[in-house]
């Protein structure tokens, strides 16, 4: 800028103001300053050194979290942050923070423009999800305590008896209870690199791949998260996982209706729905609910049938009595009211709760009378599955409203 030149500038900007001299010459500084400031990468480096990432006590520079590919021009800067997974909890913060910094440590003036790159492979879109799936089936209650996680183990296992291949996830964020089922509290999966993502590899156990939160927390300690964080994790164990062919994939659901059911059908394509109650009248009501959250407009989700627990007890020694202690045929007569099959009746037998404990499920023995009762039960959950789809198109996920 040449003398002539600054002159006619100060002239310009001092015909804009009428302020008090004083005031007037320090404006007049700082415009001048602004006219003059240059922004070089150094400086841009300077400020996002002062950012660190969380947990780690390190910034974003000495993380070589910033590419090369910083750009200059007049008074905007871009640039893009590398992080380790796209589905980095603290991406959006991150950024924020790096803006945050630009202004504070250059000026406020700086427009900054970053993108965000992910050095793993991203996740594959909804539809795509688990390409290797052909049958996912969900198995819910309206309520707890009918054994409904009882129910979706003995299903998986009794299906990978029939010689299909079969995952389990556990569902249940907050209760999961297949660990315990499948005698694996102790397990700790781990991750392999598969096309560029690492993914969790499911253990599998009597033939059942199978991922549970319950691998990942403290099973002394309960589980205080918030909706979101709870779908979240649930995401990950079905999109982050390896789950590879399967021709029957089980979701042991939580009791109830939550955001967890919402977030399934918003994320998976189920072929159908297993009601799990008891005979007895409190229990029939919640599936009642069970039946018609799948059946609303907005889910439809088919309804396989309804499986009926607890249909009485046997004793051991007397496999031919049968005591109706929660009432009798109930969910018999639900099915006939609500027009879907009756998969089957589970009996109450003292080994039916020792195996469960155990980790040793019924249906490994299918000349024990639950464990008989558990392959029929399988049985028809493939016939029926085969029925529906033969006759109805493949379920779509949920929209989501954004």
């Amino acid at each position: 800028m040449t003398a002539a030149d600054a002159g006619k500038w100060w002239k310009e900007e001092l015909s804009a103001f009428h302020l008090p001299h004083v005031t007037c010459h320090l404006h007049l500084l700082l415009l001048i300053q602004k006219k003059k400031m240059e922004l070089y990468p150094k400086l841009i480096m300077d400020a996002l050194a002062t950012v660190r990432y969380p947990g780690t006590g390190k910034n974003v520079v000495e993380m070589k979290m910033v590419e090369d590919d910083l750009r200059i021009a007049g008074m905007h800067v871009s640039f893009s942050l590398i992080f380790d997974k796209p589905t980095d909890p603290f991406m959006k913060s991150m950024v924020k923070a790096c803006e945050a910094a630009i202004h504070a440590y250059v000026s406020n003036d700086v427009e900054v423009e970053i993108k965000t790159k992910s050095l793993q492979a991203p996740r594959p879109d909804l539809p795509d999800l688990l390409p290797g799936v052909k049958n996912i089936i969900a198995v819910s209650s309206g309520k707890g305590g009918v054994g409904k996680s009882t129910v979706a183990a003995n299903l998986a296992v009794a299906l990978a008896q029939m010689g299909l291949k079969v995952g389990l996830l556990d569902c249940d964020i907050f209760g999961p209870s297949v660990p315990k089922m499948f005698h694996m509290e102790d397990a700790r999966p781990y991750s392999e690199r598969v096309n560029g993502r690492d993914l969790i590899m499911p253990i599998e156990k009597y033939g059942v791949k199978v991922l549970s939160i319950g691998f990942f927390v403290n099973p002394d300690q309960a589980t205080l998260w918030r909706g979101g964080m709870a779908c979240n994790a649930l995401k990950q164990l079905i999109g982050d996982a390896n789950w590879g062919d399967l021709d029957y994939f089980v979701l042991d659901t939580p009791p109830g209706t939550s955001d967890i059911h919402l977030t399934l059908v918003q994320t998976l394509p189920i072929t159908g729905a297993v009601i799990v109650s008891t005979p007895q009248q409190v229990a029939l009501a919640d599936a009642r609910k069970g039946i018609n959250m799948y059946q609303n407009d907005k889910v439809n989700v088919p309804i396989l049938g309804l499986v009926e627990n607890m249909s009485w007890f046997t004793p051991a020694q007397h496999p031919d009595e049968k005591y109706f202690l929660f009432g009798q045929e109930g969910v018999k007569r639900l099915s006939e009211e609500m027009q879907v099959p009756l998969l089957g009746q589970i009996p109450v037998v003292q080994d039916i709760c020792q195996s469960g404990d155990d980790g040793t499920p019924a249906a490994l023995d299918p000349t024990s009378v639950t464990g008989h009762a558990f392959m029929q039960f399988a049985a028809r959950v493939v016939t029926e599955t085969d029925r529906r789809n033969t006759q109805l198109p493949p379920t779509t996920i949920v929209g989501t409203h954004k």
